[in-house]
């Protein structure tokens, strides 16, 4: 008896709350660069823009794919396609980057220089950072406005996820060698013969898959072999993908000849993504498509898709109401990650601008309409521009009236 007594109050001292040892093998992988959403727990990685990180949920998300509908005369969008590789640079990451229109090295020489210490704001143009543009950007915005979330537009000393890129300058030399990366420039592939295997993609597509396939595998980002140094991330950078540059003719005929070859690709490459350490964003000229079936499947077989809408050569360009402003920025789709929905933000009229050192996506803010002698023309264009704004952002004027604030 005294002996059970002595077990039970032995087993009694004993609590079932234990500390996981951090040697045990839920420890998760540390990798520079990255880290895990607070959302859905998947691992991100910067698109080198902490504005456009914020509007897709924190980040791109590992394994994921991210479809840029590019601007009219592709600068901005070839801009972000720079600082997504510029980021990999500054993180460590490796690189693989493919083009059938620019030479990938030439891009590579090209990325913007980042801004590594703490003094960003010192860095910056004084115009940018100074209290007295806040303030005056602050009596701008209309009061209904000002409650709405922000997004990130300024640095953020003590935000370590995602740097900030000066554009005035390029990247050091001893900086691109510190990284490893691969580059892909179809007009120098000689081998462009079809691979009926690879379903019966044109001979640019193929030739690019296996090229990605084989650089996976060869470097263990599946897990197919242990990676020679540290974990590491793949980021995967394609220029004008489906411009004609790459054997397609979805851009320059309504009834192309090869309607399912770029949906296939993305197909095929997203099942790559999937299976390994990679993040892969797209440019995509998708206002030269003729047949908007196709780019509306390559948009269901991406996970993440934005759209810039430039005011070059617009009549946007000299309107006064976007002065602030380069284009409008355009969410199309946010990705479903381990959940049934997308997580939709609260702010849908976005623009972007780019100042010399900075570029940013912020809330489409239109100026407000407190004179009496306003001429009527400006009043129109109030009104139109009005449409841009949800109808969540308060009353919309019928018609031709303009916004009474």
């Amino acid at each position: 008896m005294a002996a059970s007594m002595s077990n039970i109050a032995g087993g009694a001292s004993a609590t079932s709350f234990k500390k996981k040892s951090r040697s045990g093998g839920g420890k998760l992988v540390s990798i520079p660069g990255t880290r895990p959403s607070v959302r859905n727990g998947q691992l991100l990685v910067s698109t080198g823009v902490p504005s456009l990180d914020h509007v897709i949920g924190g980040g791109l998300a590992v394994g994921t794919l991210l479809l840029i509908e590019e601007d009219k005369y592709n600068v901005y969008s070839h801009l972000l396609l720079k600082y997504f590789l510029a980021e990999g640079v500054v993180c460590g990451h490796s690189m693989f980057a493919a083009s059938a229109e620019n030479d990938p090295n030439d891009i590579l020489q090209e990325l913007p220089a980042p801004l590594l210490d703490d003094l960003y704001k010192s860095k910056l143009d004084p115009e940018e950072t100074s209290p007295t543009t806040f303030a005056q950007e602050a009596m701008k915005i209309a009061w209904r406005y000002q409650n709405l979330p922000k997004v990130e537009g300024t640095p953020v000393t003590t935000s370590r996820f995602g740097h900030y890129y000066d554009v005035t300058k390029a990247m050091s030399p001893e900086m691109l060698q510190s990284v490893q990366s691969n580059c892909f420039f179809l007009a120098e592939e000689t081998t462009l013969d079809s691979d009926p295997s690879v379903c019966e993609m044109t001979p640019g597509y193929s030739r690019l898959l296996r090229a990605i396939q084989s650089y996976i595998q060869k470097e263990g980002f599946d897990g197919s072999c242990p990676q020679k140094k540290t974990k590491n991330v793949l980021r995967i950078a394609i220029q004008s993908l489906g411009s004609p540059l790459w054997g397609d003719d979805i851009c320059c005929s309504e009834l192309p000849k090869h309607m399912h070859s770029l949906t296939k690709f993305l197909y095929a490459l997203r099942c790559l993504l999937r299976m390994s350490l990679t993040a892969c964003v797209i440019t995509i000229p998708g206002h030269l498509i003729q047949h908007k079936a196709i780019m509306a499947r390559a948009k269901n077989l991406s996970d993440s898709v934005v759209g810039l809408e430039s005011f070059i050569g617009s009549e946007r360009e000299t309107n006064p109401l976007y002065k602030d402003y380069h284009g409008l920025f355009h969410v199309r789709q946010l990705p479903h990650l381990n959940s049934l929905t997308q997580d939709i933000s609260g702010v849908t009229d976005l623009a972007f601008k780019l100042k010399r050192k900075l570029f940013t996506i912020e809330q489409l803010h239109l100026p407000p309409d407190l004179s009496d002698t306003v001429s009527r023309s400006s009043k129109q264009d109030l009104a139109e521009s009005a449409k841009l704004l949800s109808s969540g952002c308060g009353a919309m004027a019928a018609g031709k009236k303009h916004l009474d604030f």
